[in-house]
């Protein structure tokens, strides 16, 4: 069957309107998914093990603008935002966000996150992901303060003249964030118990673990304000960090001081509880790595011996009483008491929890905590006539964040709920095929960051998750 331009360009408008609408098949013609992505030659990857997977679930969904939005989704990263090389004999893959031509340790992490279980049946989408592991131990040496760089280690960042921090050549922004140095470990971690391949790890990788130890005890404050400080010369609230760009006093009790959060926006009390519960995690992984690849015990021990310290203090200070939800984590504390009650849609978020394998879908507190933030006692949940979600200071009032119905559906066991994160999703695109950063509440076409890499790719694992174990939900 010719293709809708092709056939108009052969027939005539008129009288192929006039044909199709006889045959009934109009409305099939003009409404059917073209394909958002570029053109093969000008995509800069490839994935056999990742076409395939496009191809069975796109054949395997009845909703063909669900199958649509996954086929541009879930290769989005891959397609436009990768540039991979060979260095030394070694793979380098440098990974953009999108519409910001620089890598932050968080993105790059969680855009090719989805890929890690197709890896072993595809050799060259394995070196890929091992190139980004690479990349970011680089970048981890330049500075484990920064959150995001430049692949050129010799260009000056544009935040250069307003910025009061130590900034080098390479790094686009130094916005202290405990999980940039999480979502490195996390990463290493996945690929090592999916390949059993160790040769990303060397005596750099093992440095990059021994300074991000480093820089957590740093932040604990525990012998004063540590080395870190940042201050923007800046009308925009959220960047601003106040006492000198220190932050607010701590007191400190064994949690590490995140600077900024996930959404590159100031904390207001710097114990941030999710990226603290990150933390604890992958310290856990990363000793088990080094135990088992270097055989070094003594820093394996100071990284499990670091977990459990954070680990005790968020089980002491994490953790307030909601007159309505009862025992709940605070999304930020300073020790003294003082806490804020809320969350971002940014990956660490107090939903996201067991998502990174941090508390269990089954605890209580999490419970408690899930009902509450999906509630309206969280000041940053919104419901309009385009949907509800979770948004972020990050983007304003009234905008919903895809990404917080991506992360719902995938940290819950309620099929109902999952299918509702879905539908929302299908429902909220404004057209494009692709997940946008957020959207305002009453109007999906008012929507923030046209290419985001991030949230397409969480998209596409969560359909695909869905797919594999519950099939039903995407054909009911």
């Amino acid at each position: 069957m010719p293709s809708r331009k092709e056939f108009i360009k052969t027939t005539g408008v008129l009288t192929a309107a006039l044909l199709l609408k006889r045959e009934n098949i109009f409305a099939s013609y003009f409404t059917e998914y073209e394909s958002k992505r570029p053109p093969l030659a000008a995509r800069h990857f490839t994935s056999d093990a990742v076409e395939s997977v496009i191809a069975e679930i796109k054949a395997g969904v009845k909703n063909k603008e669900l199958g649509w939005l996954f086929e541009n989704c879930f290769p989005n990263t891959l397609d436009t935002t990768v540039d991979f090389s060979m260095n030394d004999g070694r793979p380098d893959t440098y990974v953009i966000t999108g519409d910001i031509d620089a890598m932050w340790l968080r993105d790059s992490t969680a855009q090719v996150w989805p890929y890690l279980p197709l890896i072993k049946k595809d050799k060259k989408l394995q070196q890929l992901i091992a190139g980004v592991i690479n990349r970011q131990v680089k970048c981890i040496h330049l500075d484990p303060y920064a959150n995001a760089f430049y692949k050129d280690g010799s260009k000056i960042s544009e935040w250069k003249e307003t910025d009061i921090t130590d900034m080098k050549p390479g790094i686009h922004e130094r916005k202290w964030e405990i999980d940039s140095l999480c979502y490195p470990i996390r990463l290493a971690y996945k690929y090592w118990k999916t390949t059993g391949d160790i040769s990303p790890f060397d005596m750099q990788w093992k440095e990059a673990i021994q300074l991000t130890v480093k820089t957590f005890k740093e932040q604990q404050r525990k012998e004063g304000n540590g080395p870190y400080h940042f201050q923007r010369k800046t009308a925009w609230a959220t960047d601003g960090v106040p006492i000198s760009g220190y932050g607010y006093p701590v007191k400190p009790v064994g949690l590490i001081c995140s600077t900024f959060r996930p959404s590159d926006d100031a904390t207001v009390f710097s114990y941030l509880i999710p990226s603290n519960f990150f933390a604890a995690v992958v310290l856990q992984q990363a000793a088990e790595m080094i135990q088992q690849i270097f055989k070094d015990a003594a820093l394996a021990n100071e990284c499990n011996e670091l977990a459990k310290e954070v680990n005790t203090a968020l089980k002491q200070y994490a953790i307030t009483t909601h007159v309505d939800f009862g025992k709940v984590y605070a999304y930020e504390v300073n020790g003294y008491g003082s806490f804020n009650l809320m969350d971002d849609t940014n990956v660490p978020s107090l939903l996201s929890l067991p998502y990174l394998d941090a508390v269990s879908l089954t605890d209580p507190i999490y419970h408690n905590t899930r009902r509450l933030l999906l509630s309206s006692e969280n000041p940053f949940y919104y419901k309009g006539k385009a949907g509800e979600g979770m948004g972020s200071p990050h983007t304003g009032n009234n905008m919903i964040w895809p990404m917080s119905n991506v992360v719902r559906a995938l940290t819950s066991n309620d099929d109902d709920e999952i299918k509702k994160c879905i539908d929302s999703l299908v429902a909220t695109h404004a057209g494009t095929g692709f997940i946008h950063e957020s959207f305002h509440k009453d109007d999906p076409k008012k929507f923030t960051r046209k290419w985001f890499a991030w949230a397409n790719t969480i998209f596409g694992e969560l359909i695909m998750e869905t797919y594999y174990r519950k099939p039903s939900l995407l054909n009911s």
